[in-house]
């Protein structure tokens, strides 16, 4: 019996061997503090690509220093940075996962201490090593300092710091890369109404709150050709009164598509405080009806944890990708215990591994 979570797709010159994908989770792991990756990148990625996964998108990574989200995050400013997620990049290969990079700029979010490790919370002073955050609009994110505005020059500026690192990626062998403009990070602060109060060529209408978005999209493309897919996360609803809903990011999607966008990676929220219905798939909708309403491929997140759940995503057509991101924290060989599940043959399982699927 065939079953859609293994089913390969194909998106532009890169077919991806199922659909079971391991989306961008940080790790604030780059203990030196200079963007660089570590033995545990290579670990860490070189384990989910040994478990099955179709594709694996790195972390986010900032595309200049004051991009990051914390200081132990991974960079992509510099060659040294490129050169140290070759190996990683390789070894994913070498165990046929399509790899990917999460490019990304915290913006008003940026310079905070790291989810763990650590007893600060919220912004890292200067004096500790922390910058000066920058966002569409002054307007604080609550529990963190308040960012400065951006200038035109200072936009275009970001723009070709995302090409200068989409150059790198595909320098450094990543087969795709996903521009990130969810959460609540730079991008989507420009998006979202609740955060750019701006009132230039980048504020006010959707069509001005997407300029910045759709100009990354434009400088992204042409660094890495016409064969590379390009993925872009949004957050499909800001869940609160006044922000972005799902009608205005499916439109959001259309125009993504007509400037070259392969697939938008569906998530939501993040942008400001609001109650959110956590459970099950409760971000699938979402996925849904942005690839009805935009006709465009989407991939959906949320607590998708069991082989049944991520094929019933699938077959009733909510995405064409599910990504599997707690769920692959807890078990790296997720894509194999799924087939294994739905009685579904690979012909990936680690032969180091053989005994244990006897």
């Amino acid at each position: 019996m065939s079953h859609l979570l293994f089913e390969p797709l194909t998106l532009r010159g890169l077919t991806f061997r199922n659909r079971a994908w391991v989306p961008p989770m940080c790790q604030y792991s780059v203990e030196t503090l200079d963007g660089v990756a570590a033995p545990w990148h290579v670990v860490h990625y070189g384990s989910l690509a040994r478990g099955g996964a179709g594709a694996i998108i790195v972390e986010a990574t900032g595309v200049t220093p004051e991009a990051r989200i914390s200081a132990k995050d991974l960079g992509l400013w510099n060659d040294e940075q490129r050169d140290a997620l070759v190996p990683v990049v390789d070894f994913m290969h070498s165990q046929g996962a399509a790899a990917g990079i999460q490019l990304a700029h915290a913006g008003r979010k940026a310079s905070t201490y790291p989810e763990w490790g650590t007893e600060g919370e919220g912004s890292l002073p200067e004096n500790e090593g922390g910058w000066q955050t920058i966002a569409p609009s002054p307007e604080a994110f609550p529990g963190l300092d308040t960012p400065r505005e951006l200038t035109e020059a200072e936009i275009a500026d970001i723009v070709a710091a995302f090409a200068a690192s989409a150059r790198r990626s595909m320098d450094a062998g990543f087969d795709f890369v996903e521009i990130h403009g969810a959460h609540g990070y730079l991008l989507h602060e420009f998006l979202s109404p609740l955060s750019n109060t701006r009132t230039d060529s980048y504020g006010g209408s959707p069509e001005n709150r997407a300029r910045f978005l759709l100009e990354v999209v434009d400088a992204t493309r042409a660094e890495v050709g016409e064969d590379v897919p390009v993925l872009v996360r949004l957050s499909a609803t800001d869940w609160t009164e006044g922000g972005l809903s799902l009608d205005d990011t499916a439109q959001l999607s259309g125009w993504l598509k007509d400037h070259g966008v392969d697939l938008v990676d569906v998530s939501t929220g993040g942008n400001v405080m609001a109650k959110i219905p956590v459970g099950p798939g409760y971000q699938t909708t979402f996925a849904d009806g942005i690839r009805k309403q935009a006709d465009i491929p989407t991939a959906a997140v949320g607590l998708i944890t069991e082989p049944f759940q991520a094929e019933h995503i699938l077959a009733t057509e909510q995405a064409d990708v599910v990504l599997l991101g707690r769920e692959s924290l807890r078990d790296p060989n997720f894509p194999i215990r799924a087939a294994d599940a739905l009685h579904h043959e690979i012909d990936y399982k680690p032969s180091q591994y053989h005994r244990a699927y006897k």
